[in-house]
């Protein structure tokens, strides 16, 4: 009989089971394919090992020359790059296979499918697992619906398949995957289109740090059709066909999907009698209405993030072994690799009534390690409520903004003041007295601007 079954060995379940495991219980994680799930696999990790090789690549053909670096040219192989792709998701597969052994913790690789909540059956084998407790970590899929359901169209999953880079790219979704992507293919030459259907890319951002993405965007080379809608597709003998709502017609030798992810939730798991709504519904405590069932990550529909996902496990880790917390998602940050890098927590400008607060954004072209790395694109804005100075929220457009925020996330969460922040010392020259500059234009007084 094992204290708790988890199934699905993403970031969620992999980190639950570690916590579990941690406070003395008896735990056995199931996952049907590998261990790391879609993040380890087909998201975070390989997607951020092309970028890297993306970044490095645009440094050196827009930079080198002005640093002075005499680079007579720059080539690229395919597979290499994949072999490093494959290589950094092996690495952090391995790393977890570790953790799982070291923690005790019994790894049945299978499809777990659940007769009841306190028992789970390896489909591939037979074997059956009795438990008290049980974790649903079953993660998310690609959304994929007509018209897109055509033969041989890309998916964030697909990517890290190809062998060679596409003349060209549809991507149809401007969000965080859609971005991510154009800035990888647009640093290889590749002709990028990518169509939104909301006001402008990165919709769940603010409308200044999508402009300033789509600026970088635009230098690549990079088309951005914003209020845009495909409503038809088909395969054509060099690649693909996109018809827009205004009748216009774009070509693309690939379509890479990348409207979202939706949540997984197989029969067993409706069965089970859990409410569903968008994903499975839990209450903060990561509790399911069916007592003994635990949800996290994914396939709640919620805020799909790989780091929400491993504290939601370690918070369903706690009141499984009756430690009572709860989950707070009022500094969650939201992290984007794209050049430059963007990032935010709490609230954002979009959703506040400017009576209210405070704003105030200091450039990147004014700070002297931009200077030197020759950027100039970007900003730090802050949002601090106008009676107590608390800030409420900030969105980074910077090199190394996916790192800086978590200067934001600390201050959200704890609910710091500006002029708390503004007092402890900056290290100069560095990026982060951006956040520095900004925090002074909350108090009406920045130095360097």
């Amino acid at each position: 009989m094992y204290d708790a079954v988890i199934i699905g060995g993403g970031p969620g379940g992999y980190v639950c089971a570690i916590k579990l495991a941690q406070l003395g219980k008896k735990v056995a994680l199931v996952e049907k394919e590998a261990l790391g799930g879609t993040c380890t696999n087909k998201g975070c990790i390989p997607t951020k090992a092309m970028l890297t090789a993306s970044h490095l690549m645009s440094e050196i053909k827009e930079k080198a020359a002005k640093y002075g670096l005499k680079v007579s040219s720059v080539k690229f192989d395919v597979p290499s790059m994949m072999k490093h792709v494959e290589k950094s998701v092996m690495m952090s597969r391995k790393g977890i296979e570790y953790l799982m052994k070291k923690n005790n913790v019994d790894v049945f690789m299978g499809t777990g499918v659940i007769e009841d909540k306190n028992t789970v059956v390896v489909k591939e084998t037979g074997e059956r697992l009795e438990t008290k407790n049980l974790v649903l970590a079953h993660g998310s899929v690609p959304s994929v619906f007509p018209p897109f359901d055509v033969d041989g169209i890309w998916t964030s999953d697909d990517v890290f398949k190809l062998g060679e880079f596409p003349k060209s790219l549809l991507i149809v979704g401007g969000g965080v995957i859609g971005v991510e992507f154009a800035t990888f293919f647009s640093s290889f030459e590749v002709n990028v289109t990518i169509v939104e259907v909301a006001d402008h890319i990165l919709p769940y951002e603010d409308e200044d740090v999508a402009e300033e993405v789509k600026k970088s965007l635009k230098r690549k080379g990079v088309k951005i059709l914003e209020k845009t809608k495909v409503t038809a597709l088909k395969k054509t003998e060099d690649g693909f066909e996109a018809t827009l709502e205004t009748g216009e017609t774009l070509k693309a030798e690939k379509v890479l999907l990348a409207v979202g992810r939706k949540p997984n939730i197989p029969e067993d798991v409706k069965a089970l009698g859990v409410k569903v709504e968008r994903g499975v519904v839990t209450d903060k405590r990561m509790k399911t209405n069916v007592e003994g069932v635990y949800a996290i990550g994914d396939i709640r529909g919620e805020i799909m993030l790989a780091h929400v996902a491993m504290y939601e496990g370690i918070v369903a880790a706690k009141n499984i072994v009756g430690i009572e917390e709860e989950m707070d998602y009022s500094a969650v940050p939201n992290i984007i690799f794209s050049s430059p890098e963007v990032a935010s927590t709490g609230v954002k400008e979009k959703d506040v009534n400017p009576e209210n607060v405070v704003i105030f954004k200091f450039p990147v072209s004014a700070n002297g390690r931009a200077r030197t790395m020759l950027e100039n694109i970007g900003f730090v804005k802050v949002i601090a409520d106008k009676k107590s100075g608390v800030i409420l929220g900030m969105s980074i457009v910077s090199p190394s903004a996916t790192d800086m925020i978590m200067e934001g996330v600390i201050a959200v969460k704890y609910r710091m003041k500006a002029k708390d922040l503004e007092e402890a010392i900056h290290p100069h020259p560095t990026l982060t007295e951006t956040v520095l500059g900004a925090l002074e234009g909350v108090s009406g007084k920045p130095i360097h601007l």
